[in-house]
């Protein structure tokens, strides 16, 4: 068996926390991050120093604001957020259904923003959370915009279904990719729950190069697409001009 460096056991304490585990005890964060109790009590008590974990009057760990402070300096989450903002609100204003804003991170989506609308469909998102790039809409946009090396990878692996109708097969996949760069937009239809459809266009930076997405999640049973595609498309070529994206021309 390998031994593990010091960054890899820090790391891994980190890691033990999660969306569905956001508060642990010692021994939770001992079993999780798979360390010695006496080597994981060393560990928490310097990261709880230094303010990336905190600790209540239980003695349960959380995750401390000083990796909140770090991470609002990566130029993909609150930076990004920031611009991205007011054009999402006109996005929701316009339609008020749940808007949501995404970035890639390896095989998955990692969602940045989320504005619910008070009636909207429900959604298994929120900021932080993850989704395999082929089963949502802004992961279709991002993975239709990926080098062709990267599209591959992820055709040739596990498409992972959530519904019977998720993309599960990788020449469809591929023709759905191919149709998302025509037409500038994805659509994911019951892909991650059966009662919602999502509408995404891409996101671009200053070079033209595809950085994030941005999508309308709507009822199934209510959805008029066509209608959808005009405001998620603004909304987009917004965020991606405040970015410093110059078009050479319109579509």
């Amino acid at each position: 068996m390998s031994v593990r460096s010091a960054p890899d056991r820090l790391l891994a304490v980190l890691a033990a926390f999660d969306h569905e585990h956001p508060a642990l005890s010692l021994t939770d964060i001992s079993r999780r991050a798979g360390l010695t109790l006496t080597t994981a009590h060393r560990l928490v008590g310097a990261l709880t120093d230094w303010g990336a974990l905190e600790r209540d009057a239980s003695g349960v760990y959380h995750v401390g604001l000083r990796l909140w402070e770090v991470a609002a300096l990566a130029p993909r989450g609150l930076a990004l957020r920031q611009i991205a903002l007011p054009y999402l609100e006109d996005l929701y204003e316009a339609t008020h259904e749940n808007v949501q804003m995404a970035v890639r991170d390896g095989s998955e989506v990692v969602y940045i923003e989320w504005l619910s609308g008070r009636s909207a469909v429900g959604v298994h998102i929120r900021v932080g959370a993850r989704w395999p790039l082929h089963a949502t809409g802004v992961g279709l946009a991002l993975l239709a915009h990926a080098d062709a090396e990267s599209q591959d990878e992820y055709c040739a692996g596990p498409l992972a279904p959530f519904t019977p109708h998720t993309i599960t097969d990788p020449a469809r996949l591929r023709r759905v990719l191919a149709e998302v760069r025509r037409t500038g937009v994805a659509v994911s239809s019951r892909q991650v729950t059966d009662d919602a459809l999502s509408v995404a266009a891409p996101v671009r930076g200053p070079g033209g190069a595809v950085v994030a997405a941005v999508s309308v999640v709507v009822p199934q049973a209510d959805v008029e697409v066509p209608a959808l595609i005009p405001a998620v498309r603004l909304a987009a070529r917004g965020i991606s001009r405040a970015l410093g994206w110059q078009p050479t021309r319109e579509p």
